[in-house]
């Protein structure tokens, strides 16, 4: 088992959602944590508790979707902790709406964070790693990136190219040292991106805790998990008909409410 005590993890999308419950589960198994996110009265706020924990944790604030910003944060956390043990690419923006009422810009903006950034980092982050022989890069993507959700086609996208980038390099780097996990979550409650519309989610599709998302994470870490989906009930065998029979896999999105509640959600 992998220990976590004393690695030092880069944490994006820190400063709210689940990123806050993700880094006092990363704190409380030992980890010294660089949070990063926009906010820094946010990521301020999350420090102070973490450090109360024991965890030496420092807020590092800045845009994601800019080159320069991710090249400057890197820089920043391995002057402060000398090293980069674990990267979580948890930073996210989820597009709601019908795709041909999106303006361009905020199409390229969660692309730019949900798929550019966790390339540009992992990309930024490798070599030291590869150098050393050991790391961990852990990405959060969902389980849109399984089944794509309708007004939700470049969310549903950029998390479906971050999952099938994760298994690219974790084939292409087997045996380096460096490990890659994916963690697929449902609709999540009471934080984050799915909580703030106030719904509950369908029956048949369900939802998860943040906390089950954090527990995944650390698991992830410590057993070096490949992929988990976090979600009650379970989906794995809508996902497999999805694969091999694709217009079922569309009539039992239609059945199951998921159409209806997304229609709901973007007020259509």
């Amino acid at each position: 088992m992998e220990q976590i005590k004393g690695k030092v993890v880069l944490l994006t999308g820190g400063s709210r959602g689940i990123g806050p419950i993700v880094a006092n589960a990363l704190a409380k198994k030992g980890a010294d944590i660089a949070l990063a996110a926009r906010s820094e009265s946010g990521l301020q706020d999350v420090a102070a508790g973490l450090n109360k924990l024991g965890s030496r944790t420092l807020a590092f604030p800045g845009d994601l979707g800019q080159a320069d910003e991710r090249e400057k944060l890197i820089a920043s956390v391995l002057k402060k902790f000398g090293k980069i043990d674990i990267l979580v690419n948890n930073a996210g923006v989820e597009m709601e709406g019908a795709y041909k009422e999106l303006t361009w810009p905020s199409i390229r903006e969660a692309i730019d964070i949900n798929l550019i950034a966790p390339m540009a980092l992992t990309h930024l982050v490798l070599p030291e790693m590869l150098k050393r022989k050991e790391g961990h890069i852990v990405n959060i993507a969902s389980i849109a990136a399984k089944s794509g959700v309708p007004y939700a086609a470049v969310y549903s996208g950029t998390k479906a190219g971050l999952a099938e980038w994760t298994r690219a390099l974790r084939l292409e780097l087997a045996g380096t040292g460096v490990h890659f996990s994916t963690i697929f979550p449902g609709y999540v409650r009471d934080v984050g991106m799915f909580a703030k519309f106030g719904m509950k989610s369908p029956w048949l599709v369900g939802s998860c805790a943040p906390s089950q998302v954090a527990d995944a994470v650390v698991n992830a870490i410590e057993k070096k998990t490949i992929e988990k989906i976090i979600n009650f009930p379970p989906l794995r065998y809508s996902f497999a008909i999805n694969e091999i029979f694709p217009s079922l896999g569309d009539w039992l999105m239609n059945i199951s409410g998921v159409n209806h509640f997304q229609r709901r959600k973007v007020g259509k």
